[in-house]
């Protein structure tokens, strides 16, 4: 039975992915910050919650020893976010300590997380995928911190690729979601025509079944593969 590890599963895109991989018959080890959210989110077979902070060391400690009772990892996937203030602030009002809130989440844990774990990836032959954002490759007022951290993300993850060719790494852009860090981005703006996280599992899903070559990747250029009679 494949093992997934999934940051952030409590609420958004890391709870529909958890649900549908535990639903496609995967064991899921899944973390989030909010313990009574997150045991409301795993409350179904297959699914093994570990309440906490993937910034502190100790949480991550606990998540690396739940995967080792699973005996195995095949998919990591770095879902666990922090957008920084709110309403978004241009660079030049931004201060260190908003930098390493933001960093220390989206960049300095899934540093550490992969590190710890790639061991049993690489024995797996497993995959880790990053949840990226078209901010880090393109340029909005007000996202300089997050798509900063987001662009460093992705070059840690791809970069871990390339230094283990026995697991594939991908960052994928899931689009714009109906979520409430979306939300957050936006505070008083009606953000209902954005389409639910559960539209985008399908198309990572695709990627991980696919095991397509390591890079980046636009959630919605996945060809979801149809099913007989579909």
């Amino acid at each position: 039975m494949p093992v997934a590890l999934v940051t952030g599963g409590s609420a958004g895109l890391g709870r529909a992915l958890t649900h549908a991989l535990a639903a496609d018959g995967w064991r899921v080890v899944v973390d989030g910050r909010d313990a009574s959210r997150l045991a409301e989110a795993a409350d179904r077979p297959g699914v093994v919650a570990v309440a906490g902070d993937v910034t502190n060391e100790w949480h991550r400690a606990a998540l690396l020893e739940a995967v080792e009772r699973e005996g195995r990892l095949d998919l990591l996937v770095h879902n666990a976010s922090a957008l920084g203030p709110t309403p978004l602030p241009r660079l030049d009002a931004a201060t260190g300590d908003d930098l390493w809130r933001v960093w220390s989440t989206n960049v300095g844990a899934p540093l550490a997380l992969t590190s710890d774990l790639l061991p049993a990836l690489v024995a797996a032959r497993g995959i880790v995928l990053s949840v990226s954002s078209d901010a880090a490759v393109e340029h909005y007022p007000g996202w300089g911190l997050y798509g900063a951290s987001k662009a460093g993300l992705d070059h840690l993850v791809l970069t871990f690729g390339a230094e283990n060719p026995q697991i594939a790494a991908y960052a994928v852009d899931p689009g714009d979601m109906r979520t409430q860090m979306h939300q957050d981005a936006f505070p008083g703006e009606d953000i209902s025509d954005r389409p639910l996280p559960e539209s985008v599992v399908p198309h990572l899903l695709a990627l991980v079944a696919a095991r397509l070559p390591s890079g980046r990747y636009r959630a919605a250029d996945i060809a979801v593969p149809t099913t007989v009679g579909g």
